[in-house]
């Protein structure tokens, strides 16, 4: 573990260095740290893959019959991403039992179709089944885990930091239930670290870059930037799996700017904001902006090349003042205009609804699967009454972090500048507060679209982490050791507490009861 978080001085054997080099360099290099790294995905994915398959659900190959192991949306994505597979579009479906049995006609899907293409490769390598329809949201669960140790161990320069913070995204329970059903929220968290992380090592490798510098110099060229391709090639799937991608979107198109303006502005050069405008526009625009939509438009290719898509001859023989625009497009853009429309006025209540604010307290956390009735001899139930459930409700040791986390960051943004408490507040903030607006058009919002703003949670509780440890050999790493350690050991426990309302496992009545800490959780 590092012995601080703040930058080190000036290489003492060196006076004559430029301390300007010596803040522009990263806090680690190389690939070390890659044994806490594994472990932590190990977990993880143990975690995830055990019993995925349960609760179990009478959906067959021949089609989708509604029984006791559907779990909330995901007999809806399910049967899109079958239907994606067979036909490269979402189809309607037979009414009546056969939920999944296509009509001819296309059906109106109000999310892109990535995320459902990723559920459908599951299903196409394992079958439809339930096993089928989870193992993709379980590998990318699995991953961010992964992505969140590493990009914790490059912005602490610590492993064992690091390793915390993946450590704490495999232990929360919303995390690990989203991973475990056929939504498409995982694979928009997935999206969004994975940005955020490739912007991470772009930013430290200009950084390195202009530190190889004999002197300051505005005309600089920073090479090749593989690592901000690939952060474009992100933001583009991220929103291709679902809208609210935009949010987080801003944010980091936001970061990356002030990114490469701190970075010319340390180096001492006059005038950095003009001088990364000047060279860095053009190249910024079509990385990050026109490749996301590049890829955003790739993504509906299914649907371009159909003939039974929604909406796909809509603007087939109907007058417009843009004839030169082709049909197809003019169809596309309509099939927009409603999947908007839809969402600016969903305003259906529902029963786990939930506001904004209240997503940090778990104020409201939705019940994905609860059968009614167990008694003894059903769902292995060994007692008078039992209960069974998957309840979408985060670690209660990890969110209840975060209003406190937010304002260590805050404090240390202000106090110190630190580019990691400002980058890892805004996109754990964004995700959360971006919906408060929604609120006043009554829409209908719930507590895992907050998902995207955990793994910067975990990331800025082990940056807190680190800098509460101090130096080594203080009476101060002690007690911070001490306290890290107690934590860590609660989240654990909290965890193995909830694992069975997480994970659909059959309890005694009276033990699920004494989990529902609050009206509101029932």
């Amino acid at each position: 573990m590092t012995a601080t978080l703040d930058r080190p001085a000036p290489h003492a054997l060196d006076p004559e260095r430029p301390a300007w080099r010596d803040r522009l360099l990263p806090l680690v290099s190389g690939s070390g740290g890659w044994g806490v790294t594994l472990l932590v995905t190990v977990i993880a994915g143990l975690l995830r893959f055990i019993r995925l398959d349960q609760p179990a659900s009478t959906l067959t190959d021949k089609g989708l019959v509604q029984g006791p192991g559907d779990i909330f949306d995901e007999v809806y994505y399910a049967c899109d991403a079958k239907n994606l597979i067979r036909y490269g579009v979402e189809h309607a479906s037979v009414a009546g039992k056969a939920f999944c049995t296509p009509q001819s006609d296309g059906s109106f899907v109000v999310h892109p179709p990535l995320g459902k293409w990723l559920i459908g490769v599951g299903e196409w390598l394992f079958g439809f089944n339930t096993y089928g329809w989870r193992f993709s949201a379980a590998v990318f669960g699995t991953l961010t885990v992964l992505l969140v140790a590493r990009i914790g161990r490059r912005m602490t320069g610590s492993s064992l930091l690091g390793g915390l913070a993946g450590l704490l995204l495999a232990l929360d329970g919303l995390h690990f239930v989203q991973s475990r059903v056929a939504m498409v929220d995982v694979f928009l968290c997935f999206w969004i670290v994975a940005a955020f992380g490739a912007l991470v090592v772009d930013r430290d490798q200009i950084r390195e870059r202009l530190a190889s510098l004999g002197e300051p110099d505005a005309d600089a060229r920073l090479g090749r930037r593989p690592w901000r391709l690939v952060a474009g090639l992100c933001l583009g799937a991220a929103v291709a799996t679902k809208w609210s991608a935009l949010f987080p979107i801003v944010v980091l198109l936001v970061l990356a700017l002030f990114w490469e303006v701190g970075a010319r502005r340390t180096t001492g050069i006059a005038a950095p904001w003009r001088v990364t405008l000047r060279r860095t526009t053009l190249p910024y625009l079509a990385v990050l902006v026109l490749l996301p939509i590049a890829v955003y438009v790739v993504s509906w290719t299914g649907w371009f090349l159909s003939t039974e898509g929604w909406d796909r001859s809509w603007a087939h023989g109907r007058s417009t003042d843009y004839a030169f625009i082709p049909d197809v497009v003019r169809s596309w853009w309509h099939y927009h205009w409603e999947m908007y429309n839809f969402h600016n006025h969903l305003a259906a209540k529902h029963p786990y609804q939930s506001h904004p604010l209240s997503w940090p307290f778990l104020g409201r956390p939705v019940s994905y699967y609860y059968p009614p009735g167990i008694t003894a001899g059903t769902y292995g139930c060994k007692v008078a009454s039992c209960s069974r459930e998957v309840l979408a409700i985060g670690t209660w040791a990890i969110w209840w972090m975060m209003i406190p986390t937010a304002i260590g960051l805050a404090a240390r943004w202000v106090s110190k500048r630190d580019w990691r408490a400002a980058s890892l507040l805004l996109m754990m903030a964004v995700s959360v507060l971006a919906w408060i607006p929604s609120d006043l058009k009554s829409r209908t919002m719930f507590l895992f679209y907050a998902l995207p703003s955990v793994p910067f949670l975990c990331l800025g509780i082990a940056l807190i982490a680190g800098w509460l440890l101090g130096q080594s050999g203080t009476v101060r790493r002690s007690i911070a050791s001490a306290g890290v350690g107690v934590y860590t050991s609660l989240v654990v426990i909290n965890f193995a507490y909830l694992y069975p309302i997480l994970a659909g496992v059959t309890i005694p009545y009276s033990s699920w009861y004494a989990r529902m800490w609050f009206r509101s959780w029932i």
